[in-house]
C-alpha cells in the first residue's frame, strides 16, 4: 500500500469529519434516498439521483426533485406499477438524460425488484461480494437486467466500458448505501461491507488526490480509482471512502491550499 505522509493524512482526516455531518446532507443529493425508509424506495432514489449526479450541485439538486416529482415521490411504487410508461420519451430530466432514458432504468429496475426483492438481492445472489471489484461486478449484472428488460443497452443509466470507466455515479450511490457511520450514509446495505468500497472518482477528486500526492494515473479511469482508492485503504482498511468528503470539499474550496 502506498505511504501517505503525516501532513496529508491529518488534513484528509480533519476535512473528512468536519464534512461527514449533518449539515452536508442539505445541498447534496444525498438527501434525496435519505428521505424514505422502504429499502426499495431508498435504492431507486440513490440509484436514480446518482445517474445525473454530474454538473453543478444545485441543478443535480432541483433535477433530483423534479425527477421524484414525476413519481409522485413514490419511487417504488410508480416502478412497479410501470406508470413510467405514460413519460413522454423526449422530456428533459437531466442535461443529457432524458425520459427516455429514466424509461429504460425504470423498466429495469422493475424487473430486479420483481426476480430479487431488491437491487441488494440481486447483489446476494448474483455473489457480487465475493468478486475482486464489487462495484463494477454489480454494474455488469444490473446491465444485464437493464437490457433484458429494455431489449438493448443504455449507456446513459450504467456505463458499458466497465474495463475502462471510473464507474463514478455507481460508486457515489453504493457510498450511500453501503456506509454504515450513520451520519451523511445510509448504510442499509449488509450484503457490501465498507471496506469494498472504491472512490466515486470525477475530475474535481482526480485533481485534489494529483495534488495531495495520491494519485499518480493522469486519466480519471477505472485503474485511478482502484490506485487512489488503495492509496486511501493504507489510512482507514475498513472505510476508505470516508476520505470522499475530504476530497470532494478540498476540490470545490481550493485544494491543497489548507497545507500553506
Amino acid at each position: 500500500m502506498a505511504h501517505i505522509p503525516s501532513d496529508i493524512a491529518e488534513l484528509l482526516n480533519v476535512e473528512a469529519e468536519r464534512l461527514n455531518s449533518p449539515d452536508f446532507i442539505a445541498a447534496d443529493p444525498v438527501q434525496f434516498p435519505r428521505r424514505y425508509t422502504e429499502q426499495r424506495d431508498v435504492e431507486a432514489a440513490a440509484l436514480l439521483c446518482a445517474t445525473i449526479a454530474w454538473g453543478k450541485r444545485s441543478m443535480i439538486c432541483r433535477n433530483c426533485e423534479r425527477m421524484l416529482a414525476l413519481m409522485d415521490g413514490r419511487p417504488a411504487a410508480y416502478i412497479m406499477d410501470a406508470a413510467y410508461e405514460e413519460l413522454r420519451p423526449e422530456d428533459n430530466v437531466h442535461r443529457t438524460f432524458f425520459n427516455a432514458n429514466l424509461q429504460h432504468w425504470l423498466r429495469g429496475l422493475r424487473r430486479i425488484f420483481k426476480r430479487y426483492g431488491t437491487v441488494e438481492g440481486l447483489a446476494r445472489e448474483r455473489g457480487v461480494s465475493a468478486e475482486p471489484a464489487p462495484a463494477w461486478a454489480l454494474a455488469k449484472e444490473i446491465n444485464i437486467e437493464l437490457a433484458a428488460a429494455n431489449g438493448c443497452h443504455d449507456s446513459r443509466c450504467l456505463p458499458q466500458n466497465l474495463e475502462q470507466t471510473a464507474l463514478k455515479r455507481l460508486n457515489m450511490a453504493l457510498r450511500w448505501l453501503v456506509r454504515r457511520d450513520g451520519i451523511v450514509d445510509m448504510g442499509i446495505w449488509a450484503a457490501l461491507s465498507p471496506a469494498q468500497l472504491y472512490i466515486p472518482l470525477d475530475v474535481h477528486v482526480g485533481n485534489t488526490a494529483r495534488d495531495l500526492g495520491l494519485l499518480s494515473r493522469r486519466g480519471n479511469d477505472r485503474r485511478a480509482a482502484e490506485q487512489l482508492t488503495e492509496a486511501l485503504r493504507s489510512l482507514r482498511p475498513d472505510d476508505p471512502v470516508f476520505y470522499d468528503f475530504a476530497l470532494f470539499g478540498l476540490g470545490v474550496e481550493g485544494g491543497v491550499h489548507k497545507l500553506n
